[in-house]
């Protein structure tokens, strides 16, 4: 097998990242060697290659600052309506390359590393992934805040510094393991503490009413620390901020409830508020009613909202006093998006802050409110909907419990008042769901309480109109919008695949890094010989490239000329990686029952983690293991077919795995995916998407024509005919004869010779309670898997199908998304501004 080429190797390449300049290269070595002798080793005499990354990382940490502290006076001199995004989940991956894209520092940085001995790539690999997120949601807040520097906005991240983010996952047996992700162990170089502006956040008491207003007293007080983060745009100079929040427990905490001879358990106590940042919830799409949760949510709101309220009473640069009284301009000076109802607790938050605290008059505050709040609803499924018991969150939170029974009794009012008699309509419009257990409904609340209501993706926007919140559209459908997700081209192409992003340069030149709707001036070229080649050699070489990768790190030989069919994402009931196993199963099945009929090779592979209480998920990964166990080591498969569960699927593994990809694996029940962003990913990079009606995969396929991708499968009607019809499972499995094999393989322990019974439970959702209809999709999806082996045995037009389709992945860039947001919902205007470097005196 040939070796690929690393990207150090190609480092005399002409590149889109531009050539270094000598004067560069030699600062970037100074500053190197500065920081390697004097912050890292000092009076060690060896430094580890872990020092050499650190040296690296505050090199390119210089480069920043200055552009970062420009940044913030140049804002604060326009004093600019500021835009907040407040997130539970911030999906990072790693820093280092990114900010060198960027800044367009990658190449010095390259050519420096080079002559001192070192290798960029591997000094890259040492970084670990900042976690802070399940998957989609997280990763999506991730590339806003990139797009959102790119285009100048004035905008700030906000959340949760989780000690441990998302778990490490192994596999061991075949089942997953869950690892706690000490990802701060050696120390994080792109952060900046700011204890100055530390804040105190309140939880428990009481509710006292005064003549002088309303008075929330006997708290237990937490401090949030703020650690900053920087957020450089791409080439402009502009560096935003990410602020998340760090529980500190104050100096007293807890001393004044013990004598004296009582203070070491006092001081040991102190984790209990610190507790509160410490690790991140693992569930994608579940939600799970824990008080340590709604802390966490109460507790990035409130330091937040302190945050942007002293900011917007003093808004001249390095100036703390207040210089606003007045907040009838606040929703022209702040916008907050809410992402998901993680951080509703802002809207109940906002009007303590302002009727208790401020004292302004309640309409008026409500106004205030809704003008400056407005929400993005992320997900369709009822089990992901918060529902906050009324009795844990009154304890907790007795003010906003209070605030939030006003907010609701006057909606119900104005609800009463247009339907008259309407009581069923009243019911299912409350915030407060009355039952066994009373309950807040928190997306009503995220509801009410903005002037903006979000899909994402137009056919999940639609549903969430005329089914999640059809009585809210109707009472104000001009609240409601679409806006579709999409991704930074700057990390999912520069940054992931510079070989396709220095072909499309050679043809195109490289604007569409910053507007990529310029990717349609491929679509004269899709017939060019030489793109097609080319695009082709790309792929090659980032398949011989993740081929080596998985030599090394799971010691599987692969063939890199088989079709990798990729599959990753969340493992969920809904994502259907069992549809997937079940197409492996008869794959295996066909070339058993006729081992000499040519068929193509393939290379499937599945990764993502399951949630650590979801058992069937975790189920899902065993099953998938324990096919690979019985395929990888038939003799007479051969290497025809493979199956790969890729351990530990996170950011810095999507980075190599999707430029590799072929197909894109995106076989949602119709209906039940909002979006999904890596669909985007897999089709910027040239995958060609096997996919159902659901999510962006409609757009997608709008944008290429439905003929470039390989669509399947019941659509969102079709699934609601068959739930009005009832859906039978047992009829399929009659039906088909391929099916009904897999089926029983899975259940008698075909797969788990050593426990027989392992899978039956899967066997017993799938016939009896499976909502997602895996066996009703199961004839489209196999007979179109047929289709995309016959197109892959043409590789030319195979690859023209490619072309076309990364021609036509222009709309899915998160710039595009962010501008949307920016016109339609923040009431601001991106910018093209070049802010200058710190080494150009102002004007």
């Amino acid at each position: 097998m040939a070796k690929p080429l690393t990207d150090s190797e190609k480092r005399k390449q002409i590149s889109v990242r531009g050539i270094a300049g000598l004067g560069d290269v030699a600062e970037v070595r100074k500053s190197f060697n500065r920081h390697l002798h004097f912050t890292l080793v000092k009076d060690r005499n060896v430094a580890t290659p872990r020092d050499y990354y650190f040296a690296l990382a505050h090199t390119v940490r210089d480069h920043l600052v200055g552009r970062w502290i420009r940044t913030q006076q140049h804002y604060y001199e326009r004093d600019p309506k500021r835009i907040y995004y407040l997130s539970l989940e911030f999906y990072m991956g790693r820093t280092l390359q990114n900010t060198m894209v960027n800044l367009g520092l990658q190449n010095a940085c390259d050519e420096a590393i080079y002559q001192l001995g070192l290798d960029l790539e591997e000094l890259e690999e040492i970084e670990e992934d900042a976690g802070l997120g399940n998957g989609g949601l997280g990763r999506l807040a991730a590339c806003f805040l990139d797009s959102m520097a790119t285009l100048g906005l004035a905008a700030y991240g906000y959340g949760i510094r989780y000690e441990f983010g998302i778990f490490n996952q192994k596999i061991v047996n075949g089942w997953q393991v869950e690892e706690a992700d000490d990802w701060l162990r050696y120390g994080n170089p792109w952060e900046k503490a700011r204890p100055e502006y530390m804040l105190p956040v309140h939880f428990y008491g009481r509710v006292e009413h005064t003549p002088e207003g309303v008075k929330w007293l006997d708290t237990q007080v937490v401090l949030a620390m703020p650690y900053d983060t920087p957020v450089p745009g791409y080439k402009n100079n502009t560096v935003n901020t990410m602020r998340l929040w760090s529980a500190k427990a104050p100096n007293d905490f807890s001393l004044q409830d013990f004598n004296t001879g009582g203070y070491i358990e006092a001081v040991l106590d102190r984790n209990l508020a610190e507790n509160i940042s410490r690790v991140l919830y693992p569930n994608d799409n579940f939600f799970e009613g824990k008080e340590l949760r709604l802390k966490q949510e109460y507790f990035v709101v409130a330091a937040t909202l302190q945050d942007i309220v002293r900011r917007f009473k003093s808004s001249k640069f390095g100036c703390r006093d207040p210089v606003r009284t007045c907040f009838e301009i606040f929703p022209d000076k702040v916008a907050i998006q809410l992402n998901d109802t993680h951080p509703a607790l802002a809207i109940p938050e906002l009007m303590r802050i302002l009727v208790d605290v401020e004292k302004v008059d309640w309409d008026k505050a409500w106004e205030i409110t809704k003008k400056t709040c407005a929400y993005t609803n992320h997900t369709v499924l009822p089990e992901a909907l918060e529902r906050w018991p009324v009795s844990m969150f009154g304890q907790l939170l007795p003010r906003h419990l209070e605030i939030i029974y006003a907010i609701n009794q006057r909606h119900l009012d104005q609800v009463a008042a247009l339907f008259p008699g309407d009581v069923d309509r009243l019911r299912r419009m409350s915030v407060i769901e009355e039952g066994d257990c009373k309950r807040i409904n928190m997306a009503h609340l995220c509801v009410i309480g903005s002037h903006a209501v979000n899909g994402v993706a137009r056919i999940h926007s639609e549903i969430v109109k005329h089914s999640v919140f059809k009585d809210f559209y109707e009472l104000e459908p001009e609240k409601f919008q679409n806006k579709t997700n999409g991704i930074t081209p700057r990390r999912w192409l520069l940054l992931c695949n510079p070989g396709l992003a220095d072909t499309i340069t050679e043809k195109i030149g490289e604007g569409f890094l910053t507007d990529l709707s310029q990717l349609k001036k491929l679509l004269p070229l899709v017939n060019d010989e030489a793109l097609i080649r080319e695009v082709a050699q790309v792929k090659q070489e980032n398949k011989l490239k993740f081929s080596a990768f998985l030599e090394k790190e799971y010691k599987v030989r692969i063939n890199p000329s088989s079709m990798f069919d990729v599959h990753v994402k969340r493992i969920h009931e809904y994502k259907r990686q069992l549809l997937n196993c079940l197409h492996i199963i008869t794959l295996y099945n066909r070339i058993k029952k006729d081992p000499a009929k040519a068929c193509v090779p393939r290379t499937v592979i599945i990764g993502g983690k399951a949630a650590p209480g979801y058992h069937l998920a975790k189920k899902i990964i065993k099953l998938v293991t324990s096919i690979g166990d019985v395929v990888n080591h038939d003799p007479i498969v051969g290497n025809r077919l493979k199956v790969i569960f890729l351990e530990n699927y996170r950011v810095s593994l999507a980075e190599k795995v999707i430029p590799a990809a072929d197909l894109s694996q995106q076989i949602s029940t119709a209906g039940t995916e909002a979006s999904g962003t890596g669909n985007m990913k897999f089709m910027l990079n040239g995958a060609l998407t096997i996919g159902t009606m659901d999510g962006a995969n409609v757009e997608m396929a709008e944008e290429a024509g439905a003929e470039n991708l390989f669509i399947f499968g019941l659509r969102v009607e079709d699934v609601q005919a068959l739930d009005q019809k009832g859906y039978n499972a047992q009829e399929y499995y009659d039906r088909l004869p391929e099916l009904r094999q897999a089926v029983d393989q899975i259940r008698d322990g075909f797969f788990s010779p050593k426990e027989p019974g392992c899978f039956k439970d899967i066997v017993g959702m799938l016939l009896y309670h499976d909502r997602f209809k895996v066996f009703a999709d199961y004839e489209a999806y196999v007979a179109c898997q047929a289709q995309v082996d016959q197109l892959y045995q043409n590789p030319k037009e195979w690859t023209k199908k490619v072309i076309r389709n990364i021609a036509c992945s222009g709309k899915f860039s998160s710039d595009r998304t962010i501008t949307e947001y920016a016109r339609e919902i923040w009431g601001v205007e991106p910018s093209d501004l070049q802010i200058p470097t710190p080494n150009i005196p102002k004007d």
